[in-house]
């Protein structure tokens, strides 16, 4: 089997070649070796912040990809890397700046380049849509993971016994978000209430349109003999997931750093581990020797939605926010190293 070392050794490279060119971006930018040295660090921050924010989407992705076939984990692990890494941490600022100014993709650029403050403006204006979007999309996967009559293992099982109870009621997730959204859009000034309630509702919108092409695609057992189509649905499911869970790391990246190039720099290493620790836990099977850490992942999604919802009101630092997602896996990790030694019965 193989070591730990060996699964990280791609992260390893890219983190080595990415902050030598954070150190380069900073020389150019300063011209002295203090100014380099501060890039370097901010890169090797990032980098951590992400992976700090992201071990949960690596526990979910490696879920949903034990179930997938061979080519379709390969593809995942390799498109879906890419679409991560460039599409997300590098595109996707970029389109809600060029969206914002209402200018093309390339004065984007420019403007990046040569007015850092002014890109990170127009970055911090779309965050209130951001965080109604991501918050909305992220609290549907959570509870749809908890409110299921297939659901087996229970972590705490006063409270999630009585989800899975609730499964039959149709619906019931879709409304408790919807009164969650009304909750917090009440107590935003009236232009900011109507934008927030527009994210929400499209966050749902994609949700439940993700869902509805994964299961039609996924529905066939031939589609699922031949794994071609049926990955295709689980595969987009995993994209737009991590798009969601990148919202967050991606916006409070522009607290650290106005340089768009440093951003992608530090959360492209970030993303690299969070990869690695995916195909780490398909390969190991470590979901199934740790019952309650996939538990601990979904407690962490719903944390996070969260705190999505409530820094439309008020700023939460990223730091509280990984902390909590990883305070919660390793009680999570606690609890399934507990069960292993003195096996119960739920």
């Amino acid at each position: 089997m193989a070591t730990t070392l060996w699964f990280f050794r791609w992260p390893f490279l890219v983190t080595a070649l990415g902050l030598a060119l954070a150190f380069w971006l900073g020389w150019q930018a300063t011209g002295t070796g203090s100014g380099a040295m501060t890039f370097f660090l901010i890169g090797a921050i990032l980098a951590v912040l992400e992976i700090s924010l992201s071990f949960d989407n690596a526990i979910v992705n490696a879920n949903k990809l034990k179930d997938m076939s061979p080519l379709w984990q390969k593809r995942f692990l390799t498109w879906g890397i890419l679409i991560a890494v460039f599409g997300m941490r590098i595109v996707f600022p970029l389109a809600i700046v060029a969206i914002a100014a209402r200018i093309g993709p390339f004065a984007a650029i420019h403007l990046a380049a040569t007015d850092p403050t002014e890109y990170a403006r127009l970055i911090g204006e779309a965050h209130l849509s951001i965080s109604a979007f991501g918050g909305t999309f992220l609290m549907m996967v959570g509870l749809t993971y908890f409110i299921d009559d297939s659901k087996e293992v229970d972590w705490f099982c006063a409270l999630e016994c009585r989800l899975r109870r609730c499964a039959s009621l149709r619906g019931l997730q879709v409304g408790f978000v919807l009164i969650l959204v009304m909750v917090f859009a009440s107590s935003l000034p009236q232009d900011e209430a109507i934008t927030f309630l527009f994210s929400a509702l499209l966050g749902l919108l994609t949700f439940t349109a993700v869902d509805l092409l994964g299961h039609v695609l996924d529905a066939s057992q031939e589609v699922r003999a031949t794994a071609r189509v049926g990955g295709l649905g689980a595969f987009m499911y995993l994209e737009v997931l991590d798009a969601s869970f990148s919202f967050d790391g991606v916006i409070g990246a522009f607290a650290l750093t106005q340089n768009l190039f440093l951003v992608a720099i530090g959360l492209g290493i970030g993303a690299m581990y969070v990869r690695s620790m995916t195909i780490m836990l398909v390969e190991r099977k470590t979901l199934a020797q740790f019952r309650y850490l996939e538990h601990g992942a979904f407690y962490s999604i719903l944390a996070l939605s969260i705190i999505m919802f409530a820094q439309s009101l008020f700023d939460i630092s990223e730091f509280v926010t990984g902390a909590l997602g990883a305070g919660l896996i390793a009680a999570s990790l606690y609890s399934s190293i507990r069960y292993n030694r003195h096996p119960v019965t739920d």
